[in-house]
């Protein structure tokens, strides 16, 4: 059964950093798309970055320069690596395969201005 299970989260102050790691289990990880979301109270779950089989990636446009997601296929495991955070930055990190509607527990960052 698909399994992901997100952490790293923490709180920090702007222009800090925070790497996120994203532990998954349960399908074939090294040629399936991954993909980190954020969510804010109230809002729907933003598509944050896209790291496809091929090694492929795209990001959000208020990410990009500032976030790098990767992967290791050894160890099943996708990250995101968060430098300049902002406060707008702050929510509910989640990893998930595209088009997926069960979702893991997410990870909180905080970021104080």
């Amino acid at each position: 059964q698909v399994q992901v299970v997100e952490s790293g989260g923490g709180s920090v102050q702007a222009g800090g950093s925070l790497t996120l790691s994203c532990t998954a289990s349960g399908f074939i990880f090294s040629i399936t798309p991954m993909a980190w979301y954020r969510q804010t109270p109230g809002e729907e779950r933003d598509l944050v970055a896209t790291i496809l089989g091929t090694g492929q990636i795209t990001y959000a446009d208020s990410v990009q320069g500032r976030f790098t997601i990767s992967k290791n296929n050894a160890q099943n495991t996708l990250y995101l690596q968060m430098n300049g955070l902002k406060p707008d930055d702050t929510g509910v990190y989640y990893c998930n395969i595209p088009f997926r509607n069960t979702w893991g527990q997410g990870t909180q960052v905080t970021v104080s201005s």
